[in-house]
């Protein structure tokens, strides 16, 4: 019984390794000539350690295509239209004002075999904020996700621009959520400025890479002119698209 007192007391006085919540901004290397984009032996073993991911094999031709749609401005249908004809499979992480603004391309989504992701209800950098309020954000989002959809958990979260922490990603673990970041991206993001179907081609098409995961924003027009294109060339160098599931399953 001393033994076993002694051995509690010693559990005690361990050190307690605290989880940080310094922001990570999240970037890696780009990819070029088929090599796979690089975040960094650090990043890769956080996002390993909380069942996180940001690519899949570099040994299969294999593509995960994800949009983030903050609002609406015209394209999602054009987009959503080209993933029906080619039969490719796409992520759609949504924030609240999405949930709110556009209920029956939510249902099409859905209706259509596509992932409805969780980009947080408010947009907030969620390192700024508490543990409960970052379960929050996702909570509602699933639950009006659901509302409209019947989707009922919404298990994949892209954090609001890019921004997180371990203890973002701890939380989120623990709550049964997945972060899903990304291989590959270009700033497409500034409806405003749009800069033709052919640049989003090329930034695309120079990236590429076995496993990438491509994050696109709805909010381009570039990019829903351009996917037709990139899709068909894609299928034609050898590479399929599968949805998040496989790649979280792989």
């Amino acid at each position: 019984m001393k033994q076993f007192i002694l051995f509690v007391v010693f559990l005690f006085m361990l050190p307690v390794i605290a989880v940080s919540s310094e922001a990570v901004h999240w970037g890696f290397q780009k990819g070029t000539d088929g090599r796979q984009a690089e975040a960094g032996e650090q990043l890769d073993q956080m996002l390993e350690k909380y069942d996180s991911f940001y690519k899949g094999s570099p040994k299969k031709k294999v593509l995960y295509l994800t949009f983030d749609n903050g609002y609406e401005n015209g394209h999602t249908k054009t987009i959503l239209d080209t993933l029906k004809k080619e039969k490719v499979p796409a992520a759609f992480f949504v924030t609240g004002h999405y949930v709110e603004s556009a209920p029956e391309l939510l249902k099409r989504m859905a209706k259509e075999g596509h992932i409805i992701g969780n980009h947080s209800w408010h947009h907030y950098d969620l390192t700024t904020v508490p543990g409960s309020t970052v379960i929050e954000e996702m909570k509602l989002v699933e639950k009006e996700v659901a509302k409209v959809t019947g989707q009922k958990k919404t298990k994949y979260i892209r954090p609001p621009r890019g921004i997180f922490s371990e203890n973002v990603l701890k939380t989120a673990q623990k709550a049964g959520y997945t972060h899903v970041m990304w291989s590959l991206a270009y700033v497409d993001w500034y409806a405003d400025q749009p800069k033709g179907k052919q640049y989003a081609y090329d930034e695309i098409m120079k990236q590429i890479h076995p496993g990438a995961v491509i994050m696109l924003h709805s909010v381009s027009k570039d990019n829903a002119e351009a996917l037709p294109d990139v899709i068909r060339d894609l299928k034609k160098k050898g590479y399929t698209f599968k949805s998040l599931d496989h790649l979280a399953g792989a």
